[in-house]
């Protein structure tokens, strides 16, 4: 049998805006018998399951840094003695960013849950997108330093972010969002990764986990997790 030649497309939203050349002609140019678009399973990443659960988009899907960084901020909360809507939205605040999308990534990630978890756990998903950029002294919530160092000290969030921060800091569940932002630490120099497993039995009271499978349950979001199922799909 003779070996495939995968050739992978960037994501249009990886590339646009960053000076990288667009390579679309150069890739369609290079398709010739034995080499194709990459379609399906990579094999350069770890296999999915039929039925994958959120444990193992976890496991198989999340970069090093993000993986450590929701398994740290989901234990320190359970550690803390804090509820499971609280533990579970530590655990899924940056869900998006885990082989998704960055950007708006709390949006992202609350509709990702949405099907899946009680409301407020994708309420406080979503809001921490915008709390996290504001201090709240009365809960020892500072702005964090390492947003100075990512986005420069004159960096202002923009006018739909302020105007969120506002709105939730009025709600019944504010404190729900806003002890995600206190727990949203940054891991760079920690090297030791939480185990999942003294998580397991929050996610599995938290966690509505579809039968057939994240991805294959026919919600409404269940392409957003197939997306990450194959990220490297042509089309």
């Amino acid at each position: 049998m003779c070996e495939i030649d995968y050739l992978i497309m960037p994501q249009p939203i990886s590339t646009t805006g960053t000076g990288v050349p667009n390579n679309e002609a150069e890739l369609l140019g290079r398709l010739k018998p034995g080499t194709v678009f990459m379609m399906g399973d990579n094999p350069a990443l770890p296999q999915m399951p039929t039925q994958p659960t959120l444990v193992d988009f976890i496991e198989r899907r999340g970069s090093d840094i993000t993986v450590r960084h929701l398994l740290s901020s989901a234990t320190r909360a359970a550690n803390d003695g804090h509820e499971d809507k609280v533990v579970m939205a530590c655990l899924l605040h940056d869900i998006s960013n885990l082989c998704f999308i960055r950007a708006d990534h709390g949006y992202w990630g609350a509709q990702m849950i949405a099907p899946y978890v009680d409301e407020e756990i994708a309420w406080a998903v979503e809001k921490h997108q915008a709390l996290r950029y504001f201090a709240d002294e009365s809960v020892g919530y500072a702005y964090p330093e390492s947003y100075v160092r990512f986005f420069g000290p004159d960096y202002a969030p923009p006018a739909y972010i302020r105007r969120e921060a506002e709105e939730a800091r009025q709600h019944k569940w504010y404190m729900t969002s806003r002890l995600v932002t206190l727990y949203d630490i940054y891991f760079f120099e920690d090297t030791t990764v939480p185990p999942i497993e003294p998580l397991l039995d929050v996610i599995g009271r938290c966690f509505r986990q579809p039968e057939q499978g994240l991805g294959f349950d026919g919600s409404p979001v269940a392409h957003m997790w197939r997306t990450m199922i194959w990220p490297n799909n042509f089309l």
